[in-house]
């Protein structure tokens, strides 16, 4: 049976060094690379989505000059900068498909990204009739949550690897693996 890892927005601004640094981050993203490394040929797709904000503007109303850390957040992410691009611990080598999202406007969830081919992750799921997905990825309470619920309303069986993710928040992420499960996700350690 064909599947696919979603690994969701570990970049640079999101991992000790950003400017919305997640703690655990860098440390997320060298554990998936040595999950990628031992795994890569489990799956049949890998894509890794990335924030790909424009320079100018709110994006949206998705920067904010006092940002509330809910709805309105720091720039952060700005295509073609230093914390857009991948975190330096990350190697996304193994990665089949890239996915950009936000582009002007706010989007969370990796099913709001385009490949640069304009592809979606819905369409490259329906290609390769894949129903499995595992994620992993930053942030558990933001892009992670937002993307694993989309998976799932999308039809596909989802599995979150607890261990390859991290949160803004202790008690949000909680939250956002409890929202998950209760919609139908498994969680698991990647090791299982």
């Amino acid at each position: 049976m064909s599947k696919a890892l979603f690994i969701v927005d570990v970049q640079n601004d999101f991992t000790e060094r950003g400017a919305l640094g997640v703690v655990g981050g860098d440390e997320v993203a060298g554990r998936i690379s040595r999950y990628l490394a031992a795994h890569a040929d489990d799956y049949d797709l890998i894509v890794a989505s990335r924030d790909w904000h424009d320079a100018e503007g709110d994006n949206g109303g998705h920067f904010a000059p006092e940002p509330d850390f809910v709805d309105t957040w720091p720039v952060h992410c700005v295509a073609g900068t230093y914390g857009a691009e991948y975190d330096e611990v990350f190697d996304a080598s193994r990665v089949t498909h890239h996915l950009k999202k936000g582009q002007g406007r706010p989007a969370y969830s990796l099913f709001e990204g385009h490949a640069d081919d304009g592809r979606t992750a819905t369409e490259l799921l329906d290609e390769h009739g894949i129903l499995d997905v595992d994620i992993a990825g930053l942030a558990t309470d933001y892009c992670v949550r937002a993307s694993a619920l989309d998976a799932i309303d999308a039809g596909r069986r989802v599995r979150v690897f607890t261990d390859l993710v991290a949160g803004v928040h202790a008690d949000s992420s909680e939250r956002a693996l409890a929202e998950i499960a209760h919609a139908g996700g498994r969680l698991a350690a990647s090791t299982d």
